[in-house]
């Protein structure tokens, strides 16, 4: 579907992959962001706008919005996303991590997913990762953002039997900051986990929501009402 001259919309995304198309605000000038953002709602009903600064939101003024402002996306939509039973849990190394995680989790949710999360449990006191940890066997996979060195998402992934996607977060400065030295630690990993690019939390929660969604469809379709998996043990240990 065309919008003028400027966008061509790819209606059929969500029913080919799962994953609704996102309008990105970032680098849109404002008269054909609200075009495209208004033609996507007229067809769809609902559609999910990335990297939208506080600012621009009243651009949208007129439409059924939920904005995010940690996140900078917003939801424009009148109906809730359905529901698939897939859950998602998300953790963020430190406060500066949290905007990306939060994109990262109302994805997964706009996805269908149900979510929990838990933020500030970084490495630097890797004593606060453990209560976090007894959420994972409730959870079908894990999404952890980490700026600095990025040590977080290894950890997990070391700890856990649930599939892992690092979100590098251009949290740093000096030699390797900007992300990059979380980045390149995530991809050194001993410990197996998908590693998505620096700030990309729509695409860790897209594709935490995709393998959530699909043990969901597994899980109800042999009537298991839990996750299966394996209990971690370091979420026992002794805490003060």
């Amino acid at each position: 579907m065309k919008v003028d001259d400027i966008a061509q919309l790819d209606l059929a995304r969500e029913a080919r992959t799962g994953i609704p198309e996102v309008v990105l605000a970032e680098g849109k000038h404002d008269r054909d962001l609200v075009a495209v953002v208004k033609a996507f709602a007229a067809k769809k009903g609902r559609v999910l706008v990335s990297r939208l600064a506080p600012e621009r939101v009243p651009l949208l003024a007129g439409l059924p919005v939920a904005y995010h402002e940690k996140a900078h996306l917003a939801i424009v939509g009148h109906e809730p996303a359905p529901r698939t039973g897939g859950r998602v849990l998300v953790l963020a190394a430190g406060t500066a991590d949290v905007a990306v995680a939060e994109e990262a989790r109302i994805v997964a949710e706009e996805l269908g997913c149900e979510t929990r999360h838990h933020y500030d449990v970084g490495v630097a006191g890797i004593h606060r990762l453990f209560p976090a940890l007894d959420d994972v066997p409730w959870a079908d996979a894990v999404i952890v953002c980490a700026g600095r060195e990025g040590a977080l998402a290894p950890v997990v992934a070391g700890l856990v039997d649930r599939p892992v996607i690092g979100v590098p977060v251009s949290v740093g400065y000096g030699m390797g900051g900007r992300g990059e030295a979380a980045l390149m630690s995530m991809l050194q990993s001993c410990s197996p986990l998908t590693v998505v690019n620096i700030d990309a939390g729509l695409v860790g929660g897209a594709c935490a929501a995709q393998i959530a969604n699909r043990v969901a469809s597994a899980r109800n379709s042999t009537g298991e009402s839990e996750p299966l998996g394996h209990e971690v043990p370091v979420s026992g240990a002794r805490r003060e």
